[in-house]
């Protein structure tokens, strides 16, 4: 059953993340983004999957883990691409 719950809560903290992405991508700024915000987070989500691999406690739950890890990957790259537009429209200014 614990598992379960652990794989709500990783489906609840990734629900979020196609919005964050879509914001992202039609805002095209970074202004609002967190750098600090967006690696602490990739980094969670790969200590979770590591203690699921190191503990021999590979589940479907590790499938969502990987999952909100790629997605949060893509929203890290958009907040590349987004500083990049902001630097331009400043030089331009």
């Amino acid at each position: 059953m614990g598992q379960v719950f652990e794989a709500a809560m990783i489906v609840c903290f990734g629900v979020s993340w196609p919005l964050a992405i879509y914001k992202s991508w039609v805002a095209r700024t970074a202004k609002g983004k967190s750098l600090p915000f967006l690696i602490f987070i990739l980094l969670g989500y790969a200590l979770g999957i590591s203690s699921k691999i190191i503990g021999n406690n590979i589940t479907y739950v590790l499938f969502f883990y990987v999952l909100n890890f790629m997605i949060v990957s893509v929203d890290l790259l958009l907040y590349f691409r987004n500083r990049n537009i902001d630097r331009k429209v400043a030089d331009a200014a």
